[in-house]
């Protein structure tokens, strides 16, 4: 009889802890991100999707477009961030994006962000071309996340459109 006692006690334990966990959990909501290319010639692009917290700094990796982590290290600031941590990226990766193409993703933002002063940071690096550390930066206001938004180097622009 103890040792049932015990096994229901482990168990409410484990249940009660599951319930509070996703009870408190942070709210997200998703996000579909069409990212348009500029028309350039080269290899793909890979493409970072940062989380900016309201002092300049990376709080978290949203998405990266190219899976091969040996280039990793070309998107300099990302890295600095990254690397440092080496948490994986398996759910939020996919394939660069050449010149002209485009690609569409789905992010997830807690809905705390929003409105809080944090941004979005897009960086690109493309082989044997220049690194844009902010090709898009885009404040996270309610109005921004249904807008689109201008890139200053391989990227045309981003859309960002509640999913």
């Amino acid at each position: 009889m103890k040792k049932y006692l015990k096994q229901v006690a482990v168990l409410s334990l484990l249940a009660i802890t599951l319930i509070a966990s996703v009870a408190f959990a942070p709210k997200t909501s998703s996000y579909k991100c069409m990212i348009q290319m500029t028309n350039y010639s080269g290899e793909g692009a890979y493409i970072v999707i940062s989380l900016i917290n309201p002092k300049g700094n990376y709080e978290k990796t949203l998405y990266v477009q190219g899976d091969d982590e040996k280039w990793y290290h070309d998107i300099k600031e990302w890295w600095r961030f990254y690397g440092k941590k080496r948490t994986s990226l398996d759910a939020i990766t996919g394939a660069t994006i050449g010149g002209g193409g485009r690609a569409i993703n789905v992010i997830e933002i807690e809905d705390s962000k929003i409105d809080a002063g944090y941004s979005l940071r897009f960086e690109t690096a493309v082989e044997d071309k220049p690194y844009y550390v902010k090709d898009v930066e885009i404040p996270l206001t309610t109005e921004n996340v249904k807008a689109k938004h201008e890139g200053k180097g391989f990227i045309r622009y981003v859309r960002i459109m509640p999913n």
